[in-house]
């Protein structure tokens, strides 16, 4: 068959029950009867001559030609909602930012990337947080422009991530003002600790940097929120390993001191974007920007 005698109505009802793998819930949720549902995934089939699904049960597995088909189908309407996003809301693409936001990251690095342009009445911000998985899956659907987080994306995936180091900051031991300046490493093991969880890479090279000095450390608490951290840091005695652009508002009341810097223990921030034809006019300033800016400690 010929392209134009393709039916992309057809197409987009295939690909929703493809992703969904149940041609009734795929029906309910586009409020459609699943007859009509079966007959139009029907009609793809005779129009390309191949069968797409076979049945297993309840649910619908795609055969290698559906697996094929569903591929195409990807970057068809994955190009419908670039092409949407950059066109389809006129002179309002200039005028909306969709950040996302992996939901450990610092608040304070997220306000002050932002910064320059909560003052504009021409702009408007969506910021949202989620796992970076999450959010790059809507990164690559087009209904984000940029991902913010302390982890470069996956370098495996077939999709063209483009993970650009905005900002990298020392990690430091901070906590409440004591009478004894802080020894590193001797006090390592003296004051109990709020640390990052075991599966962050912050923890894993903390821990293999005490396990090389020798030091053993009383940990209080794991957690892996910035935010919570930052108030655990605030409202314990407890001290807690983060870098300084977490807490820089205590830093400057005198609530909390930075009693040390850890030799070469770096948090790592990027800006995660998707190789698109039109980039967002707003970007370029963001991104562009020195790293002192983005960590905005004075």
């Amino acid at each position: 068959m010929k392209v134009e005698q393709l039916n992309f109505h057809h197409l987009r009802y295939f690909w929703a029950v493809a992703h969904d793998g149940q041609l009734t819930r795929t029906a309910r949720r586009l409020r459609v009867a699943p007859s009509a549902l079966s007959t139009q995934i029907r009609l793809l089939e005779e129009d390309l001559g191949v069968p797409l699904f076979e049945r297993h049960g309840r649910q619908l597995a795609l055969t290698e030609e559906g697996r094929i088909t569903l591929a195409y189908a990807d970057d068809i309407f994955s190009a419908g909602a670039a092409l949407t996003a950059t066109l389809g809301e006129g002179r309002r693409r200039e005028e909306m930012l969709r950040i996302g936001a992996v939901a450990t990251l610092s608040r304070n690095f997220q306000d002050s990337f932002v910064q320059p342009l909560l003052t504009r009445p021409d702009v408007t911000l969506r910021l949202e947080s989620g796992r970076l998985p999450d959010l790059l899956e809507r990164l690559a659907a087009h209904k984000l422009d940029v991902v913010l987080s302390n982890h470069a994306a996956p370098t495996d995936s077939d999709t063209p991530w483009r993970s650009a180091r905005i900002a990298r900051q020392p990690v430091s031991i901070v906590g409440r003002p004591r009478s004894t300046p802080f020894r590193f490493p001797e006090d390592l093991g003296v004051d109990p600790m709020i640390l990052p969880t075991k599966g962050s890479e912050l923890r894993a090279t903390f821990d293999a940097l005490c396990e090389r000095l020798g030091q053993q450390v009383r940990v209080r608490a794991e957690v892996d929120d910035m935010a919570t951290m930052r108030l655990m840091a605030r409202d314990t005695p407890a001290l807690a390993l983060l870098p300084s652009v977490v807490v820089r508002d205590e830093l400057r009341s005198g609530q909390l001191v930075e009693h040390t810097v850890v030799p070469s223990l770096f948090e790592n921030f990027y800006a995660i974007t998707v190789s698109r034809h039109f980039e967002h006019p707003l970007l370029h300033g963001l991104l562009s920007r020195d790293e002192a800016e983005f960590l905005a400690m004075e």
